[in-house]
C-alpha cells in the first residue's frame, strides 16, 4: 500500500457496467481514504445505462463515468487489482494484491438483474473498504 490513501483498480471487459458501479460504491462508501480507479480491458463507448439507473436509484451517480481502456500505468500504480469477468484478458502485475471477483455482466440485462449485481457490489467493496482502512 502507498504511504497515503491506498489506491483501488477495478477492471472489467468494458468498463462500462460493474467496474464502474464498484468505483461508484468505493467512493460513496470510502470518501478520500481511497483512491479510486477503473478501466477495461475492450472499454466500450459509454456507460450502461441500465446500471446508470440501478445506481440512481440508491443516491450514487456515475453517468460521468467514461470507460478508460486498461494500461499498464494504471495498474502498476494501483495497490490492489479487482478483476471481473475479464478472464485471460485481465493482464497481471507483480506485486500487487489482486482479487477476482464473479460477477454477472450487467450489460444487456434487465434492472432486475443488475440491481442484484448492484447489490453483490456493494456488499464485496464494503468489506474492502474494512480491510483498507483498518487502522
Amino acid at each position: 500500500m502507498s504511504a497515503t490513501a491506498p489506491s483501488v483498480l477495478f477492471v472489467c471487459v468494458h468498463n462500462a457496467g460493474r467496474s464502474q458501479m464498484a468505483a461508484g460504491w468505493l467512493r460513496h462508501l470510502a470518501g478520500d481514504a481511497v483512491e479510486v480507479r477503473s478501466a477495461g480491458s475492450e472499454p466500450g463507448n459509454q456507460i450502461n445505462p441500465v446500471a446508470v439507473a440501478a445506481m440512481a436509484e440508491i443516491g450514487i451517480d456515475i453517468s460521468g463515468g467514461i470507460p478508460r481502456k486498461l494500461d499498464w500505468d494504471l495498474a502498476e500504480g494501483s495497490d490492489v487489482i479487482v478483476t471481473m469477468g475479464c478472464g485471460d484478458t485481465c493482464p497481471v502485475f507483480p506485486g500487487k494484491r489482486y482479487e477476482d471477483w464473479a460477477l454477472t455482466d450487467p450489460a444487456g440485462q434487465p434492472i432486475e438483474v443488475v440491481r442484484i449485481v448492484r447489490d453483490e457490489i456493494r456488499d464485496r467493496v464494503t468489506r474492502l473498504v474494512g480491510e483498507l482502512t483498518r487502522s
